[in-house]
This record gives C-alpha cells, structure tokens and sequence, in this order.
C-alpha cells in the first residue's frame, strides 16, 4: 500500500510537461491528487490523500434475539449467501477505508463473530484493514437508567460507543442499508482531502419501497450545497407521476439523508456533550422512549450554526429492506449488478 505521501524524485532534465504523463498512469489524471515543484533538474511529486487511515463505522448493534434466523441484516441477497454488509464492506475498502468499526451489543459477540466477525476479520487481514469492536449498552449513560427502561437510546448512543477505537475521520452507516459504491467514494475523498463533516445525498426516487410507504429525511442547502436543515417527511409513497406523502406531491429529485455520514474524531466530543445535555433534558420528559439520534442532533447543530456539513449528491440507488416484500427485490437488484459486472461472484476478489 502506498504511504498517506508518498514522495517520488525523478532526476530529470525535462520539464514537467513529459512526467505528468507518467503520474497520470500512477494516480490518474486529476490534477488535485498531486503537486509539482521544479527545481533545475528536480522534479517532486507529492501525492496527496493516498492511504491516510478511515474508519467505516457500521452500526450493528440492533441485530437482535433472532439472530440468523432471518433477522433483516443478515438475509442472503445473492447465491453465494453476502448479506447486504459484505457490500457495503467491500465498497467502503474500495474507496479506500481501511478500518472496520462494528456496533453491536455484548450480547450477541459471540454469535455475530461466527457469523459475520470473524469471516470479515479475515478477509479485512488480507486487504490491511484493521478490525475493532465497539459494544452499545444501555447503562453506558451519563445518569441513572430510568426504572424499566429496554429501549436502546439511539445512533448517537450507538455512535458514541466507538469513541474509544475511532482515531481517524470515519463514515457511519447502517449494517442493513445498502449505499452503493459513489457514496463512499465521495466522502472517502471528501474526508481525505480536508473535510470535517459531509453526507450522501441519495436522489429521494432511489430510495422509495414498491411496497409501502418510507420515512425520509429530505434535505435543504444553501447555495455551497451545506446542509441548512433535515425535513423529517413520513409516509412516502410511489405514484404514476413521482412521489406523495399524505397527498401532497414530493419533488422525487430532492436529495435525501440515509445515515451515510462523514465526520471526524472531533465530533465524538461535541457528540458526547451533546448526550449529557439530552440526558438532562430529554430524558425526564420521556424516559421510556427518548432517543439520541444522529440526524437530529446534527441538525440541532446546524440551527445554532455551530456546524457546517456538505452534502455530496450519489445517484447511486439505496437498498433497505423496510418491509418483508423488500427482499425478493433487493436479490433481484444485486442479480442485476453482478450479472452487469458492477461486483464479482467472489465479491472481494477484485480488491
């Protein structure tokens, strides 16, 4: 694997008109992936970005009792039995992540290791991806667990778990969603090159179910394309024109959030406060049932102007298996892709 810079010295007495040639074969032809300086007969290619250390942060934690017995995120969606999270996997080391992250509770370690784990440790040992887990438990709060409380509280919870292992600018996702490889590619490269916080934007028609009605979060930007505001909208169906929610028509070509975000080890901390003030304020209102939610707070965030995040449209369709009807549909999509070439029937094979 090459060094997050790698540095590469040609001793040449021709300018670099004659080199770039030679980069563009090693890195491509995007002139923001490298720097010339000339000096007499020195020519300094600097490249950057290259294997800086990322994260993808898959939050698993809501597998549940009925573990691999058809629970949603481990459904075989293709013949050699990959469930949606090798794709995901295998599309995040793609784009150039090289740390593995799973939520999960300490209940099911050992089950999800037989399952999962274990097989993804080693093929991720084969790749030079590194392997961690972080355990979401409802007593790891800032107070006292309200008396009969069972409910998790939240992706921010499940988030803040991994605070401990994650070091590095991560993307977070959903063990069950399916992304598609432009999203991670686009915040790979976002994280990589500077960025402190962005999120894939799925155009809203790649993501409705032909079956029922979904939940979205649609998004609002200002003129940069950073996010200004979330507009959570239920009930979204499919019509012959486009799309509808409670029988008001929705643009199916607004941008969408579906939990792909891009931040950094910073954020853990602004994250963690951000928990302390929900217990103190959300909690004893709704003690039962209040959740710390990612979207959410992020969006409190961005109403205090206390964060900027670009949105990075993917037209990439996004996969889910809200409903039970889903699944012969989503087997058929990734029938589709690999018969298209878009993956190998040895899905890691080609990494």
């Amino acid at each position: 694997m090459k060094e997050a810079y790698s540095v590469f010295y040609f001793i040449s007495r021709v300018g670099h008109p004659f080199i770039r040639p030679f980069l563009e074969l090693l890195y491509g032809s995007s002139n923001e992936n490298y720097v010339l300086f000339k000096d007499m007969s020195l020519v300094s290619c600097i490249k950057l970005g290259g294997d800086m250390k990322t994260t993808l942060l898959i939050m698993a934690a809501g597998i549940g009792s009925r573990f691999g017995t058809g629970i949603k995120q481990l459904e075989p969606v293709d013949a050699a039995n990959h469930i949606i999270m090798d794709y995901s996997i295998h599309d995040a080391i793609e784009a150039g992540f090289n740390h593995v992250v799973f939520i999960i509770r300490k209940d099911i370690e050992k089950e999800f290791k037989e399952v999962i784990g274990d097989r993804i440790a080693s093929i991720c040992s084969s790749h030079n991806v590194t392997v961690d887990y972080a355990f979401q438990d409802i007593n790891d709060i800032p107070g006292e667990l309200p008396a009969g409380r069972t409910k998790p509280w939240g992706t921010g919870q499940a988030v803040l778990a991994a605070k401990k292992v994650i070091d590095t600018p991560f993307i977070v996702i959903n063990a069950d969603d399916y992304y598609g490889k432009e999203g991670f590619k686009a915040v790979h490269e976002y994280l990589v090159n500077g960025g402190e916080s962005c999120m894939a934007g799925f155009v809203l028609k790649n993501t409705l179910s032909d079956n029922g009605g979904v939940t979205r979060g649609i998004c609002k930007m200002d003129e940069n394309g950073n996010l200004t505001e979330v507009v959570e909208t239920k009930n979204i169906i499919k019509t012959a024109t486009g799309a509808e929610a409670d029988g008001v028509a929705v643009d199916v070509n607004s941008l969408v959030s579906m939990n792909m975000w891009g931040l950094t080890p910073e954020f853990l901390d602004v994250l963690e406060n951000g928990f302390k003030e929900f217990f103190e304020k959300e909690v004893p209102g709704n003690p039962q049932k209040a959740e710390y939610l990612i979207p959410i707070f992020i969006g409190e965030l961005l109403e205090q102007g206390k964060m900027s995040v670009k949105v990075l449209k993917t037209n990439d369709t996004w996969y889910g298996m809200t409903y039970h009807e889903d699944v012969a549909a989503v087997k058929d999509s990734f029938k589709k892709m690999l018969e298209k070439g878009v993956y190998k029937a040895d899905l890691f094979a080609d990494l």
